[in-house]
């Protein structure tokens, strides 16, 4: 059987681990049904045209989910030291990263490995062309972008990661950005992320981490630093896995928004469980997975004050 979501984090700890226990192509299918929830006056649902007033959230927009996910990887070389992978990652989904990302790893002697990757998608999406409209509906438009990221995991053959990406995000129709310079949201962001694993004893492992983002706007009211902190915790007991990850993070903007006369603030906070139920009714490779996560933001502006949730199960099968 092969590794699931929480021994597959645990034994990436050690620095001597391969990328794969075996050569050739791997992979895995996951799909799940859910529910959401989203307070936000930023959110682009059809049930959130219409903006009541700036000074508060509009009411939470909830519905059902349909979320496939999955990964596909080819590992080859001597010592199973290379690998070519598309999809998204356990570890990320365990931490509450639901990105795809298509790259290449490759493993030293000492257990260090190199991954390069590009997440086509991840800055993609929908905003609206002018978010502070009262008038009517609001309208969407198209947001697109890339990140390349780059991680050096087990540096030296220690227990030290670096995570870093570069990512540009340009908005098709930006109404707000022609009506105020300052507000024009066409981004070009950098990512810094470093964790260290502890294992705690062989069947749980902690892992904290800080993070960094200095984003650079073509406004300069939405160009901002953030600063963040996470703490992940990893347990397996036979067949269940778990992962809980708390965060914090806090971001400053560089100058006055001129609609709202002050220089916005955000704080962040977030926790997100991931469950897993290996061959689940004895079916071999095929496992009940299961996640939950919640997001609150504070702005020192109502009007950028989101809370976000999620709940999800489905199954997962591994070949």
């Amino acid at each position: 059987m092969k590794s699931s979501l929480i021994v597959l984090g645990l034994i990436s700890s050690s620095a001597w681990a391969q990328l794969a226990t075996i050569d050739g192509l791997t992979g895995e299918l996951s799909l799940s049904t859910g529910f959401y929830s989203v307070e936000s006056n930023l959110n682009t649902h059809d049930d959130n045209k219409k903006l009541d007033r700036l000074d508060t959230t509009n009411k939470a927009v909830s519905g059902g989910l349909l979320l496939p996910l999955g990964s596909m990887r080819y590992t080859f070389g001597q010592d199973l030291h290379q690998q070519i992978y598309a999809g998204t990652s356990r570890e990320d989904i365990a931490t509450g990263t639901l990105a795809f990302e298509v790259g290449y790893k490759y493993q030293f002697l000492s257990g260090m490995i190199i991954d390069l990757s590009i997440l086509p998608t991840i800055m993609s999406g929908e905003v609206w062309e002018d978010p502070y409209q009262r008038q009517g509906e609001r309208k969407s438009t198209d947001e697109d972008g890339n990140a390349f990221r780059v991680k050096v995991e087990n540096i030296g053959g220690s227990k030290f990661s670096i995570d870093l990406a570069h990512a540009t995000k340009d908005i098709e129709n930006d109404v707000l950005g022609k009506k105020y310079q300052a507000l024009r949201r066409d981004v070009d962001a950098f990512y810094f992320k470093t964790d260290y694993k502890y294992g705690l004893d062989n069947t749980t492992m902690i892992k904290p981490r800080v993070s960094f983002i200095n984003a650079k706007a073509e406004g300069s009211a939405n160009s901002f630093k953030e600063y963040g902190a996470e703490l992940s915790y990893f347990k397996f007991l036979g067949r269940h896995q778990l992962a809980l990850t708390a965060g914090i993070s806090g971001r400053d903007y560089d100058t006055i928004n001129p609609v709202f006369k002050t220089k916005r603030k955000d704080e962040d906070i977030n926790l997100f469980i991931a469950y897993e139920y290996t061959n689940v009714m004895e079916w071999v490779n095929w496992s009940l997975i299961s996640f939950a996560g919640i997001k609150k933001s504070d702005s020192n502006i109502d009007f950028y004050d989101q809370k976000e949730g999620i709940l999800s199960v489905g199954l997962n099968y591994q070949w």
